[in-house]
């Protein structure tokens, strides 16, 4: 018996079982960054219901490179951090390539609106809505299966920045990730646990991170998503002529990663009871744009570039403390491609027993060929001296390697196993 039909009897066995001055800023540094965008071809699902809007778009999940990278942002995204369970390395290489394996499979089938197999609640299936699922590997997958050889350099955790308030025990860096993305929230749901459930044997669940965006079609698709301090986050971002050369990896130091690239996901939590404190015009100072529409505070429309020389009463019209000062990229190098979703959980009681009033923040995710080349040195800047730091905390932190997309017949990681 080989391991697929191990696998294929093991799940089939489990499916059927039961006010700020402007001068005051002026001293001190940049912006509210957040979204990617790029050209995927949508598809329709033949299983979806013919009635739907939206519902039977599919995006093709084999290909070069994973979908959910620089795929259009669909409205919501379930992030999943696993450990491998394994305790040896041959159990933990063994465990890697099977999960590798069923998740290929069964991304596969639900992105195009089938159900996965063994699908104990196939019907959820039939309307994929743009699902795309990503898969990467953190550091401990290359430490626990012997292919340290095969890491990339970047591929360690970020340095300790003074702004960080990290949570090891809620949002620890984990083995593996499963980014999970629709405009369907069910869709999400079904997914995560059909693809969770199907290698529950050979992983540890550490955290399940919930993010959304606008719901798709209550605005053009060409509108700057805003977070919930009502800013918009991501107006300054990589497009498609940028993706060979900034996102994806040309295979030059680890040539079995042609095709892939990293990701940093940053849960960052926003003190909205307190920023809600504060005037408008002193918002707009903290961030660098106008509330109203985005534009840089130097003028012009959202998408224009700033004039971070220009005058205001003799003070600059951008404070050099602003977010968007401080993010601004500093050589060519210094760019990557964000992809930002708002999170809104149930508030939690602080220290002195007292409820707030909101629980909620953004989840930042960035892709770049190079962590420590492209985002570090700009996170670095932010870390220092960035005036949204009152704010904004970060909580959670991870790198991992988004694997190479799988050809049809493949498995994705089959050039890193080989």
């Amino acid at each position: 018996m080989t391991d697929d039909d191990r696998d294929h009897r093991e799940r089939g066995k489990r499916g059927r079982g039961p006010a700020l001055s402007r001068r005051s800023l002026i001293a001190g540094v940049a912006g509210a960054a957040g979204l990617g965008v790029g050209a995927t071809a949508i598809a329709r699902s033949a299983d979806s219901a013919g009635a739907s809007v939206h519902g039977g778009d599919v995006i093709e999940f084999y290909g070069e490179h994973q979908a959910g990278v620089t795929t259009p942002p669909t409205a919501h995204v379930n992030y999943i951090g696993f450990d491998l369970a394994a305790d040896s390395e041959r159990q933990a290489r063994e465990a890697l390539a099977g999960i590798l394996r069923v998740w290929t499979e069964d991304a596969a089938r639900l992105t195009r609106g089938a159900p996965a197999l063994a699908d104990s609640e196939p019907e959820l299936a039939r309307v994929p809505a743009r699902l795309t699922v990503t898969v990467g590997l953190g550091p401990g997958s290359f430490t626990r299966t012997g292919l340290e050889g095969r890491r990339p350099r970047w591929l360690h955790p970020l340095p300790a920045y003074p702004i960080d308030r990290l949570d090891e025990r809620r949002w620890p860096q984990t083995d593996l990730l499963l980014q999970i993305c629709s405009d369907d929230p069910i869709t999400v749901a079904h997914a995560t646990r059909v693809l969770t459930s199907n290698v529950a044997g050979r992983i540890r669940l550490r955290w399940v991170q919930r993010g959304f965006r606008n719901a798709r079609g209550s605005q053009d698709e060409k509108v700057t998503m805003r977070n919930l301090m009502g800013q918009v986050d991501g107006t300054v971002n990589l497009g498609p002529g940028d993706f060979d050369t900034l996102v994806w990896d040309d295979g030059g130091e680890q040539p079995w990663f042609a095709g892939g690239t990293s990701m940093v996901l940053r849960r960052i939590a926003m003190d909205l009871d307190r920023w809600q404190e504060l005037d408008p015009a002193s918002q707009e100072l903290t961030v660098g744009r106008r509330l109203s529409d985005g534009a840089p505070l130097s003028g012009g429309g959202e998408h224009d570039d700033p004039d971070f020389d220009k005058l205001v009463d003799g003070l600059p019209a951008i404070p050099a403390s602003s977010h968007i000062a401080r993010a601004r990229h500093r050589t060519p190098a210094e760019q990557f491609l964000r992809r930002g979703y708002n999170y809104d959980d149930p508030p939690e009681p602080g220290p002195d027993g007292v409820l707030p009033i909101s629980n909620s923040g953004l989840l930042f995710a960035a892709y770049q060929r190079d962590v420590d080349t492209q985002f570090a040195p700009v996170q670095a800047r932010l870390a220092e001296h960035d005036a949204l730091n009152e704010w904004t905390t970060p909580i959670g932190s991870g790198v991992y390697a988004i694997l190479p997309g799988a050809r049809r017949g493949q498995a994705l990681g089959q050039s890193l196993l080989a």
